[in-house]
Parts: structure tokens; C-alpha cells; sequence
């Protein structure tokens, strides 16, 4: 499933993510999650940025590995910007707390005060 363009069924709102879990250890944090703007777009939008930043942003290169010209690759490159500045935000203020407990400079309890 795109979590990115998932929708209720019953009024077709965008979903929000609440909950995530490490399937390891079942450790589990809840709150609301913000997806990145890039998570926001397309998957095929996703793979073509990744394939630009894996060639060093090798137009060229970009050409070859999806057998299109030169024109096709900046209009493609200018559309994913259009859709990055539009879904731009400032970052969630839980970002960096949520930051600094996966680099260990937090306790999950007190990521959670922080976060509550």
C-alpha cells in the first residue's frame, strides 16, 4: 500500500500514521507521524529520484537508464520539484526529539514526555 496517498474509506480523507512498531522487539511509539515529502510522491516519482542521486545527478546517465532524451528528463526532474515545493513544511516539531531517541541521547519515557 502508498502509505502516502492512503484514504479513509468512508470519507476519503488522507489517512495519518499514529502508530509505529519495531517487529523485532515490539517496541512501539504512538503519536502523529508526518511522511516526508519525498515518501509523498509517487513511487515512481521515488525510484526516479533515487536512480538521479545513485548517478551522481547524471542526466546522461538518466537518459540511458530509462531510455528517454534529455528534454524528458528535466521536465520529468522540473515536475518533481513542483510537487517537493508543494509539499513542503517546515518539520515537525517531534522530529528532533524522535531523532534524538534513535540516536540514543533519549530514554523512550523521556522521548514521551517530550512528545506528550
Amino acid at each position: 500500500m502508498d502509505i502516502s496517498k492512503a484514504q479513509c474509506s468512508d470519507c476519503t480523507r488522507p489517512l495519518q500514521i499514529t502508530r509505529m512498531a519495531c517487529p523485532s522487539c515490539k517496541l512501539v511509539v504512538e503519536g502523529n507521524f508526518e511522511v516526508s515529502p519525498l515518501a509523498r510522491l509517487s513511487v515512481d516519482d521515488q525510484a526516479f529520484v533515487m536512480s538521479f542521486v545513485r548517478h551522481h545527478g547524471s542526466i546522461k546517465k538518466m537518459e540511458e537508464v530509462f531510455d528517454i532524451s534529455y528534454p524528458t528528463v528535466k521536465n520529468r526532474l522540473n515536475a518533481i520539484g513542483a510537487a517537493l515545493d508543494q509539499n513542503f513544511a517546515a518539520p515537525s516539531p517531534n522530529l528532533y526529539v524522535l531523532e534524538q531517541l534513535a540516536h540514543g541521547e533519549l530514554t523512550v519515557e523521556e522521548a514521551l514526555e517530550k512528545l506528550s
